[in-house]
């Protein structure tokens, strides 16, 4: 799980509430957003994380993902964070393929405890799990039952995640390559590639904690 430092919320949406009656008796309503609103603010979310998953860091394009709420939209005493930029997120799956696990945004659903998950926006989210070459996940710390809640919950170490990853390592596992090769391989592979508008690399953390230290 790779942070995500959130930036500014668009002024459109922001000159939106100002003006929606729901907004300003404190009653935000997701469902009124115009949809015109609704796909900038995808659009700004999925360039914010650079076009990875907030959870499991798979690619995402434009039409491969959906808008996670952290806080469920769908729970009575979260609702009025449907529509707070901190709360949305963008998540894969946004359609399932037929015998497809579900797994991040769509395995989460509307769980969420208060302090009993560890979110893409906590600074320290990167630092609670650790990997292994086989592409599995565990909490970094084997005490650590907020982490492996979260694992469980999101599904991150299940056999198609785990797979992925594997195959996101493998070429960095390469006996033919030097260390400097390696070096300058990761070192290429970690570039913050935002900076023009374009995407991470898939497993991103993965890849920074077995070859980045």
């Amino acid at each position: 799980m790779k942070y995500i430092h959130k930036g500014n919320e668009p002024p459109e949406i922001i000159d939106w509430k100002n003006t929606d009656k729901m907004c300003q008796n404190g009653n935000p309503r997701w469902n009124r957003l115009p949809t015109e609103l609704k796909d900038l603010l995808r659009k700004r979310i999925l360039e914010e994380q650079g076009y990875i998953c907030c959870y499991c860091e798979r690619n995402i394009g434009l039409n491969d993902f959906h808008l996670e709420h952290i806080k469920p939209k769908g729970i009575n005493k979260y609702k009025i964070y449907q529509l707070d930029y901190n709360n949305l997120l963008c998540s894969c799956q946004l359609e399932l393929e037929q015998g497809e696990p579900r797994h991040c945004g769509n395995s989460k659903g509307s769980w969420y405890v208060e302090d009993q998950f560890i979110s893409p926006l906590d600074e320290d989210c990167e630092e609670r799990f650790i990997f292994t070459v086989d592409g599995s996940i565990y909490p970094a710390n084997e005490q650590d039952i907020i982490a492996r809640k979260t694992i469980e919950k999101l599904q991150l170490d299940i056999d198609k995640l785990r797979n992925l990853r594997k195959n996101a390592i493998e070429p960095f596992l390469d006996e033919n390559i030097t260390e400097e090769e390696l070096e300058l391989f990761v070192q290429g592979y970690l570039v913050d590639k935002r900076l023009n508008n374009d995407v991470f690399n898939e497993f991103y953390t993965t890849i920074k904690y077995l070859f980045g230290n």
